[in-house]
């Protein structure tokens, strides 16, 4: 998101017309439905309605979603959210990023998404670029620990998903190679990198540019548990005027079969993005990859099948083909930085979400809309339900048939500030129970099984609850799901919202507890535990047990 607050598949597969996800999807599905049944929710992928894009949904109700994504972005580029600034002790930076997780849990959220690349060096000791400089303040300084190993294991102790965000091109925020360390990659080779806006950045048509980067971010996905695989809109720089993109020598060098340069910078873009897929996937076919690009892809005017807006255009200005690259299923989930109000005209919300919806379906592609917390900081959201409403209107689209799986704001910091009491809207109106990250059906499952329930106690600090996951270790649930309902109950329905209490992160061992802080004295319930496995499928419930 600008910083201006304001961000191979086989041949025969490809005849039948399924492309990636498709084979993806049969290939997962042939050795996990004979072994096991899950829930995935109500928000399978459909096929694109026939509604044209730009088409407005119905008013739907608020109230919570069992299964959609909530995230934040935390931004560590210039130190907007964390760390708060450069020279913070490592016990300061680590209580920083607990505070974060704080605030994801306050307001329900069930993902973030945090910067781990925000120029060409790293939050984690990586063998192929410098410490970050927004750590310490000096760039190839160790902050005497490890950011990236620290963050994950936080966040999945809280039963948090953890997208790393990477920013594939951008080298440093300003333009000079000499205040770089020295074995920076900029400087090791300096025919990788050109100057441009006042900022340095990898040449995206240089094929050792690209491989660099690749293994950078590789390296990260290899050695920590990551769930996903993290960009936003920054591809080929955003344009600054009286400037041109230096990439002329490049372009006589590698552009052969393109005459023109435009379509010759999508190739680049578009080699980049489906080849570190495909090998994002190789190495660990769990861990998702998404993209956030910005908001519009090309306008109706330009293109027939583009949106019914009148905005910048990222196919255009960031050579980024973003409709591409949901319809060629590369991405596990797109999610599209829709940064304006309803009504706007040059860039209506209203027109933008069933437009990318309509786009994702047709791939089955997951759809996160991008959320602009912070232009209610700035006052460009004159209302503060806006974002409230945009929700509302997202599960409108969901039902008329084209998933909208659910939603992110930029950045961290606006959330606890909750401007106008925006946010704190959002939790009442939508936020009122937590919410399971939505199952991806192409995605390698596990096959895990009902818990066994034993009877509710009550305590001093609620009711406690046990229950056994008495499978092998190889089919153990990665968290669980607690179901509850007043009064004594022979079943619960799981798949009512209202119902779901919480979600929790697996200890070790075959025996689990929790304890219901929540739960009045003397008030009757009956609960229900569900298992969950790495990816967000869904076991069967454990059976009803009530306590008077």
């Amino acid at each position: 998101m600008p910083l201006a607050q304001p961000h191979d598949h086989p041949a025969d597969a490809e005849a039948a017309g399924l492309g990636r996800r498709g084979f993806l999807t049969l290939a997962v599905a042939g050795v996990a439905a004979s072994a096991f049944t899950v829930t995935v929710g109500s928000l399978a992928p459909t096929p694109a309605h026939a509604t044209g894009a730009g088409a407005t949904a119905p008013a739907a109700a608020t109230g919570p979603r069992k299964r959609e994504l909530r995230a934040m972005w935390i931004s560590s580029v210039v130190n907007i959210d964390w760390p708060s600034r450069t020279g913070l002790t490592a016990d300061e930076q680590r209580a920083e990023f607990l505070h974060w997780l704080d605030v994801a849990e306050q307001f329900r959220l069930n993902a973030v998404f945090v910067q781990v690349r925000p120029t060409a060096d790293a939050f984690w000791p990586s063998p192929l670029e410098p410490w970050s400089q927004y750590l310490t303040g000096v760039q190839g300084q160790d902050p005497g620990y490890d950011p990236l190993a620290f963050i994950v294991d936080e966040a999945h102790a809280r039963n948090l998903e953890l997208h790393a965000w990477y920013n594939p091109y951008r080298v440093s925020m300003q333009a000079d190679p000499a205040k770089l360390v020295p074995e920076h990659p900029a400087r090791v080779h300096p025919d990788w990198v050109w100057a441009y806006g006042g900022k340095l950045y990898f040449d995206p048509g240089l094929p050792e540019a690209q491989e660099h980067i690749q293994q950078a971010i590789l390296h990260s996905v290899e050695h920590y548990d990551l769930d996903g695989v993290h960009f936003d809109d920054y591809f080929y720089p955003y344009p600054v005027a009286g400037q041109t993109i230096p990439d002329a020598a490049t372009y006589a060098a590698h552009g052969a079969g393109f005459d023109d340069v435009a379509d010759w910078r999508r190739h680049n873009v578009d080699t980049f993005v489906s080849s570190i897929s495909e090998r994002i996937k190789a190495l660990k076919p769990w861990v998702k990859f998404g993209i956030s690009p910005f908001g519009i892809w090309r306008n109706r005017a330009t293109d027939p099948l583009g949106s019914e807006t009148g905005g910048s255009q990222s196919y255009d200005l960031q050579f980024a083909d973003t409709r591409k690259w949901v319809l060629e299923g590369w991405l596990d989930y797109i999610n599209p930085q829709v940064y304006w109000q309803i009504g706007l005209a040059v860039a209506d919300y209203a027109k933008l979400v069933p437009w990318w919806a309509d786009v994702a379906a047709t791939s089955g592609t997951h759809l996160y809309i991008g959320e602009a917390l912070y232009k209610v900081t700035s006052g460009v959201f004159t209302d503060p339900a806006e974002l409230s409403n945009h929700l509302a209107f997202d599960r409108g689209v969901t039902e008329q048939g084209t998933p909208v799986h659910g939603n992110v704001y930029f950045s961290a910091k606006h959330v606890p500030a909750d401007p106008r009491g925006s946010m704190s809207r959002v939790l009442v109106d939508h936020y009122s129970r937590p919410a399971i990250v939505p199952a991806m059906e192409w995605l390698p499952a596990t096959a895990v099984r009902a818990p066994v329930l034993a009877d509710p106690e009550r305590g001093d600090g609620g009711v406690s609850l046990q229950w056994s996951d008495a499978v092998p270790p190889s089919r153990r649930a990665t968290s669980f799901a607690i179901y509850r309902v007043d009064g004594a109950a022979g079943a619960i329905d799981v798949e009512d919202a209202a119902n779901l209490v919480a979600t929790v992160r697996a200890g070790s061992g075959v025996v689990q507890r929790w304890v219901d802080g929540s739960a009045e004295a003397d008030r009757p319930y009956t609960y229900a535990v569900t298992a969950l496995d790495r990816v967000w499928n869904e076991s069967t419930p454990s059976r009803a047990a009530a306590i008077g």
